[in-house]
């Protein structure tokens, strides 16, 4: 983050040992081993669940949620980016800066409190903390800010699990005009659950003069005090949240491993209690980032039944693409017919294993009963084969 640039002495030897002890699993694992397991049945998300998410999504304006839309699906908070995706970002933020935010956020009590990072842009000068840290999103970034104090700070806090522990790097903090907060990094450490005390963050601060210093500008802050975009003094820009949208809780959940089933059942029922139509497939590239699939023994199995790689939907057709070996691919094509409100009956038999120029066709049929429980332009949440449950993000909008 802005505070996290600034410090370019970090030895990442000791971590990394005890991190290794506690690995962090991968975003999205699409090996047709790995196995989610899922309840009978999901449990009801309680209405006032339902109507704080209801509340969170109408905070965000319009501009705002094209923002937000625009980071759905972007890893690594930034880190993993298309140019595409970037641009996107750019251009929301860009939106978002010249409307009217909050006048003077840094008299506003709006900026207090606890942020969490959404995105950063990674530049050429970001510390081995940064890039250690904040691009891996099993890990959750966060940014204290209290200005109105005693004493005054503004804190970076990594969190790395519920059993591990955190990292927290503090600055002394100071307004400098409606803008602009200075500080100084004055003292940091890690907390960690299977120690009985803290573990000193190993940088003298003091020793480093001004290269533990620096300024951060907010260049937009919400009439909701739940979105707020910063510039860092060495050119890196943040997106910051309070409160997050109901799809990046979702895809948090995903990124963890933990509590799947139930943010995808609470995500269901928010979509149902403001959806005005039933969902309906759409075109596009879908990459398959979660399933609730049980263990089978045969990838061939997995790959015909959509349980691994991507789907591509267009003209009434849909395609299962499977990479399986560099320059080895699995595909398999069918097509699939309305049956219902939100059901589609899907039969798949034309597939082949592709290696360059050349297919080698494989005798295979299978038919599939999916049901749309949630469709946007960004994730879609199905039932298909044999009642699992998948998640796919959208990677293009199949125009091309």
């Amino acid at each position: 983050m802005a505070l996290i640039e600034n410090l370019n002495l970090w030895p990442t030897s000791n971590l990394q040992r005890i991190l290794a002890l506690n690995p962090p699993p991968k975003l999205f694992n699409f090996k047709p081993s790995a196995t989610h397991s899922i309840r009978k049945t999901l449990h009801t998300c309680r209405c006032s669940l339902v109507n704080e998410q209801q509340q969170q999504q109408a905070s965000f304006t319009d501009q705002e949620k094209q923002l937000i839309d625009a980071l759905i699906g972007i890893q690594g908070r930034g880190k993993s980016a298309s140019p595409q995706q970037l641009n996107d970002v750019e251009r929301a933020v860009q939106v978002l800066e010249g409307q009217d935010g909050v006048g003077n956020p840094t008299s506003s009590d709006l900026i207090e409190g606890r942020w969490q990072l959404m995105f950063t842009t990674r530049p050429g000068t970001a510390s081995p903390i940064q890039r250690t840290f904040v691009g891996v999103d099993f890990f959750s970034v966060f940014q204290d800010v209290y200005l109105r104090t005693n004493d005054p700070r503004v804190s970076n806090i990594v969190k790395f699990s519920d059993w591990i522990g955190e990292l927290k790097v503090e600055a002394a903090a100071s307004i400098k005009d409606g803008k602009r907060i200075l500080f100084q990094f004055d003292r940091a450490a890690f907390s960690f659950k299977f120690l009985p005390f803290k573990v000193p963050y190993p940088v003298p601060f003091r020793l480093l003069g001004d290269e533990a210093k620096g300024w951060l500008d907010t260049t937009y802050l919400s009439h909701s005090g739940n979105l707020r975009i910063s510039k860092g003094n060495k050119g890196t820009t943040f997106v910051l949240q309070k409160k997050t949208d109901p799809r990046q809780k979702l895809l948090a959940a995903i990124s963890t491993g933990t509590g799947v089933e139930e943010a995808i059942d609470e995500f269901i029922s928010l979509s149902k209690s403001v959806a005005k139509d039933e969902p309906v497939l759409l075109e596009g590239e879908w990459q398959m980032i979660w399933s609730s699939q049980v263990e089978t023994d045969s990838w061939l199995e997995n790959a015909s039944n959509g349980l691994m790689g991507s789907q591509i939907v267009k003209n009434e057709q849909m395609k299962f693409l499977v990479n399986i070996l560099p320059g080895i691919r699995f595909s398999m094509i069918g097509k699939f017919v309305k049956s219902g409100t939100k059901t589609y009956d899907v039969t798949m038999d034309d597939a082949a294993l592709i290696g360059g120029p050349f297919g080698y066709p494989l005798e295979m049929e299978t038919k599939i009963n999916m049901e749309l429980l949630y469709n946007d332009d960004k994730i879609r949440i199905s039932k298909g084969y044999n009642n699992i449950l998948f998640v796919h993000l959208r990677a293009s909008d199949g125009s091309k």
